[in-house]
């Protein structure tokens, strides 16, 4: 977004980038396109500017002539002045064309000279604009482009409306934007051409301001702080982009519990009415910007005994809302109580919060007021501050316990029990679960520059190595410093060796490795009485050993659920919870799946938990895929991604589950773009677990996509990284079936065989129905590829069967594909509407679309297979390469190949390719050729 210049931002900085509005300039765009006008509108700072110049040029360039004028409030008085800006260089053109009332009226307005009026001259200058518009319009299209309408001078207006409401008919358009507030913009379309399109900018996301912050050099930023910029601002992008460089420029952050700095340049823009309030009503707005959630009975507590007469007054001056919401008292934007809290003089502010620390009602509202009234170290002020820190810590509000923690900690003198120290480390775990990781290491990191006790300082490794999620090594010199620190402490060394564990599966990805460290860790936390990691190190071990298809998976999924147990274990996104859900997911219970996670996510949410609501967000989203619901599946996964992304937590994992939901439900472009990224983190990240993972997402949208060949490279490498990797349950990613189904495709039916048998051992031993389901429906392919259409019938058929009694809606639903495929005679067919019913009650649109364009191709024949002797130069091509060679001999096109042999038209054209490389020729002529020669014979 655009700053205006008495705002300081670098001129560097200002490109007209279009952040967070693709949408709105998309049908902007269009509007302009089909010839019509539009109107920006918006409160300021929001970025009509920046819409407004990048839409101009853009839409600039195919305009004849381009007129322009933005208005300034302190030259609003002059009269013509925006006239005279639109007009002033095309006066010379279009003064010869008019009348010589309406030049002469026209030419005194513009220059000055004369004393022209809109009372004197009032018909002839409106029609002169009228003309002048008109004369330019018939040598080519003109747009006018008018930013900041409100500060026209009224002259100007009266002109520009009069022309506009007549311009039907010409190629003249308006581009303009104006400042409002609401909806008042009406005055302003009434003005404007009757096809003109009204578009209100609204607020930005926290994920766009986070964007918009980036691009314009404020990076660094942690994410809670971005969030607050977000909430001051109200997703204003002036204002964020001013927060932002006010915390840039500040040499030291806000501490905890204190508002973020408002820079003079904003509290002057919002402030500019704040002298117009009386002493009193000043100090009563103070009371409520320092409240969390002020009401009148809380001013009347906090001693402000005309509350409700000096709020009617701040909302007469539009510093207060005067829509009514209930009892509280609602700042007209967020930024006032920022600015107006960071106006008042320190002594002012700690008297506020002293007031509200006895009128609130609430404890831990109490406790914060009365730690941001002290000043220096306070035991009981402490001791309350870390109340009241539990106490929102059980309320599920974590965010909120982090920052009472670190007022704790900061009110904590050196040598009490418990320590400052100890509750900082407490406010970073709480940081961690309210996913704001950055924060939490932030002070982990600070607590290792001074901590001795080896207990503060294990703990702090842990909550360093914690935080570092999936790129454990950028904190491998962390391992040996805290297994220094933990010395022969059974405790201690659990923690670490926990750690170790994850660190051996994700970035060794040596899956026995991590199942004998994590067993490790069990036992040491059995030995140090520590039941939580101990709890967490079995609920570990059994996800591992589920993972490889290891026996004593149920036996340890039952030691992780006995008794005694930790309820913040119960529900912790790596606990036994999610370690039994992923059991009863691979093994087919998808109705009791459901539930469980149902369940998990229910009391993640209650307590404020934002990496396990990822995470369970995620394994809720994957049931119902599996169950064949691609709707709910997509919304899930969808948000999950967009928590991930704003809590930075999960984003790998998030984006390789939607691309298998947008796969399944939405925009197969977007789920390859997903995957893509998904296997980049992966590989940046030195993540050995998740690329396999992403890599099987990318192979299935590349499927999809109708792109086998890509499909069977991204499969391949899954099959080799899970081989060194010693994964042997199929149910683990599902990913054999599509590769089989790949290599059909492109010509390549043993190598498919061999993935389906080598699989199917391992899914027999393991019990996985659905696994089996899906390789019989991969091996029907491969027996129809040998021209054994019967057997392959009939194999699809009980596939379908068996899937459809297992709740797997979508595989369901691909059997009967194929199976219309196979049995399909003739075009339109009724044939597809089994799956066309199935694919439409999964509302898996992408295999809609397929089964449409199977429905409308050539009549299918069944394969044909080379001759029983085929040409001595066909001998080293692969079955596939064959089969598609012997048809081009016999003058088939690509689509009538790709309809006979059941493949897509981009196979075809692939196999050509490789037919002409192995033949060392060039075209399908050549192969024809080949035909003639041996017929010759």
């Amino acid at each position: 977004m655009t700053v205006r210049r008495d705002f300081q931002e670098p001129a560097r900085c200002r490109p007209a980038l279009v952040i967070g509005r693709e949408d709105l300039f998309t049908a902007a765009r269009e509007q302009l396109t089909s010839g019509g006008s539009v109107l920006l509108h918006g409160p300021a700072g929001i970025g009509k500017s920046t819409v407004l110049r990048a839409l101009a040029e853009e839409y600039g360039a195919t305009a004849r002539t381009v007129l322009r004028c933005s208005a300034t409030e302190s030259e609003s008085h002059l009269p013509f002045l925006a006239l005279a800006d639109l007009l002033g260089l095309v006066l010379d053109e279009v003064s010869a064309r008019l009348p010589a009332a309406q030049r002469t009226a026209l030419e005194s307005a513009l220059t000055g000279r004369g004393e022209s009026s809109l009372r004197r001259d009032g018909l002839a200058l409106r029609l002169a604009v009228l003309s002048a518009l008109r004369a330019l319009a018939a040598e080519g299209p003109v747009l006018v482009v008018a930013d900041d309408l409100q500060w026209l001078d009224p002259a100007s207006s009266e002109l520009l409306g009069f022309a506009a409401r007549r311009l039907g008919g010409t190629p003249v358009q308006l581009l303009c934007a104006v400042r409002t507030e609401s909806q008042e913009y009406d005055r302003h379309l009434r003005g404007s051409p009757p096809d003109t399109l009204a578009v209100r900018l609204g607020p930005l996301s926290r994920a766009q301001v986070s964007q918009l912050l980036d691009h314009r050099g404020h990076t660094g930023l942690p994410r809670s702080t971005v969030r607050e910029i977000h909430r001051t601002s109200g997703g204003n992008p002036l204002f964020a982009l001013e927060l932002g460089r006010a915390l840039t420029e500040s040499p030291t952050p806000p501490r905890a519990g204190e508002p973020l700095p408002v820079p003079t340049s904003l509290r002057a823009l919002v402030l500019s009415r704040l002298d117009m309030l009386s002493v009193e009503a000043r100090r009563t707005l103070l009371v409520a910007s320092a409240g969390a959630r002020p009401t009148p009975a809380l001013l009347h507590a906090a001693g402000r005994e005309n509350a409700e007469a000096e709020c009617a007054q701040a909302a007469e001056l539009g510093l207060l809302s005067t829509e009514p919401e209930g009892p509280t008292v609602r700042f007209a934007h967020p930024l006032i109580s920022a600015a107006l809290y960071a106006e008042a003089p320190a002594q002012e502010r700690r008297a506020a919060h002293a007031a509200l620390s006895t009128a609130a009602s609430d404890p831990i509202e109490r406790a914060r007021h009365l730690a941001l009234a002290t000043t220096g170290t306070d035991p009981d002020v402490a001791a309350r501050l870390a109340e009241a820190a539990a106490l929102a810590r059980d309320r599920g509000a974590p965010s909120v316990a982090s920052r009472l923690g670190l007022l704790a900690a900061r009110h904590t003198p050196a040598d009490s029990v418990p320590g400052p120290d100890e509750r900082r480390l407490q406010a970073a775990e709480d940081a961690i679960t309210a996913g704001e990781v950055d924060l939490a290491q932030d002070i982990a990191r600070e607590v290792l520059t001074r901590a001795t006790v080896p207990v503060d300082r294990v703990r702090a490794w842990i909550i360093v190595i914690d935080t570092a999620g999936h790129t454990m090594t950028e904190v491998d010199a962390a391992f040996p410093q805290a297994l220094a620190d933990a010395g022969d402490d059974p405790r201690l060394l659990a923690l670490v060796h926990y750690q170790l564990a994850w660190r051996t599966l994700i970035v060794e990805g040596d899956f026995t490795g991590a199942r004998e460290a994590a067993a490790h860790a069990a036992d040491l936390a059995a030995r140090g009485a520590d039941r939580r990691t101990e709890l967490l190190a079995l609920a570990f071990q059994a996800q591992i050993e589920t993972l490889m298809g290891h026996p004593a998976a149920p036996v340890t999924i039952k030691r992780a659920l006995q008794e005694p147990q930790d309820p913040r274990v119960a529900c912790h996104h790596n606990g036994a919870g999610s370690a039994r859900f992923r059991w009863l997911v691979m093994g087919d219970q998808l109705a009791e799946a459901r539930a469980t996670v149902t369940a998990l996510l229910r009391e993640v949410r209650r307590r404020g938990s934002v990496e396990s609501e990822v995470h369970f967000l995620r394994g809720l989203a994957e049931t119902e895929l599996r169950s064949g619901h691609c709707g709910q599946a997509l919304d899930l996964a969808r948000e999950s991604l967009r928590l991930a992304h704003d809590s930075g937590i999960g984003e790998t994992a998030s984006a390789m589950l939607t691309s298998l939901a947008e796969a399944s439900g939405g925009d197969v472009d977007r789920a390859l773009a997903l995957a893509r990224e998904a296997v980049e983190h992966a590989e940046q990240d030195g993540d050995q677990m998740y690329l396999s993972r992403a890599l099987g997402a990318l192979g299935h949208a590349q499927l999809v996509a109708g792109d086998p060949a890509g499909a069977v490279r991204s499969l391949r490498r899954v099959r080799e990284l899970e081989a060194g990797l010693g994964i042997t349950d199929p149910a683990r990613g599902r990913w054999h079936g599509d590769l089989a189904e790949a290599l059909v495709r492109v010509g390549e039916p043993a190598e498919a065989q061999d993935v389906i048998d080598a699989t199917r051992e391992h899914a027999l031993r393991l019990g996985r129905e659905s696994v089996l389901a899906v390789l019989d429906r991969a091996e029907a392919l491969v027996r129809a590829a040998h021209g054994d259409r019967e057997a392959a019938v009939s194999q699809l058929t009980s596939a379908q069967d068996r899937l459809a009694k297992l709740g797997y809606g979508l595989e369901e639903a691909r059997a009967a594909f194929e199976l219309a495929r196979l049995r399909t005679r003739r075009p339109g067919a009724t044939s597809y509407d089994e799956p066309t019913r199935l694919f439409r009650r999964c509302r898996a649109l992408p295999w809609l679309r397929q089964v449409a364009e199977a429905a409308s191709a050539p009549e299918p024949q069944p394969p044909v297979l080379p001759a029983p002797e085929p040409l001595d130069a066909l001998s080293g091509l692969a079955s596939m390469e064959r089969q598609v060679a012997a048809l081009v001999m016999e003058g088939a096109t690509n689509r009538e190949i790709a309809a006979r042999l059941f493949i897509s038209v981009k196979t075809v054209e692939a196999t050509l390719t490789r037919v002409y490389r192995k033949l060392g020729i060039r075209s399908r002529v050549d192969i024809v050729r080949l035909a003639a020669a041996r017929r010759a014979k």
